[in-house]
C-alpha cells in the first residue's frame, strides 16, 4: 500500500470520521459544518480525496472506513523506521531511548508486547 500522508485539516477530518463512523454523508456534513464551519461541498471534496488515498469509503451515502486509525498510524509507524532505520526497530528504539530514558512502566509494557508476540 502506499504511504498515506494528510495534512493538519486532513487528519482532524479523518479523526472525526473515526470518531463517529459508520455515518450518513450527511450526518457528516452536519458535524463538518459544527466543527469547520465548512460547506456541503467542501466536506464532500475532503472526503473524496480520502477516499481516493484509500483511508475511507463513501457506499450509498454510508460514510465508514477502509482503514481503522490504529491501522493508518501502525503503517505511518512502519514506513518510518524502514525509511529512517533501514527497517530495525532495535535501532530506532536505541536512537530513542538515547535521548528519553524510558519509564518502568513503558519498559513493562515493552516486554508485555514483546511476549505476547513470541506466544504467537
Amino acid at each position: 500500500m502506499n504511504e498515506i500522508t494528510l495534512g493538519v485539516i486532513e487528519t482532524r477530518f479523518a479523526n472525526l470520521v473515526w470518531e463517529n463512523e459508520p455515518l450518513s454523508s450527511k450526518r457528516l456534513v452536519e458535524l463538518c459544518e459544527q466543527e469547520f464551519n465548512w460547506k456541503r461541498t467542501t466536506t464532500y471534496t475532503v472526503l473524496k480525496k480520502l477516499c481516493d488515498k484509500g483511508l475511507f469509503k463513501n457506499e450509498k451515502g454510508l460514510v465508514s472506513r477502509v482503514l481503522s486509525k490504529d491501522e493508518f498510524y501502525s503503517l505511518k509507524s512502519e514506513k518510518f523506521v524502514e525509511d529512517s532505520f533501514s527497517g530495525s526497530l532495535p535501532a530506532f528504539l536505541a536512537a530513542f531511548t538515547s535521548r528519553k530514558k524510558l519509564t518502568k512502566k513503558e519498559i513493562d509494557e515493552i516486554k508485555l508486547l514483546i511476549e505476547n508476540y513470541e506466544e504467537g
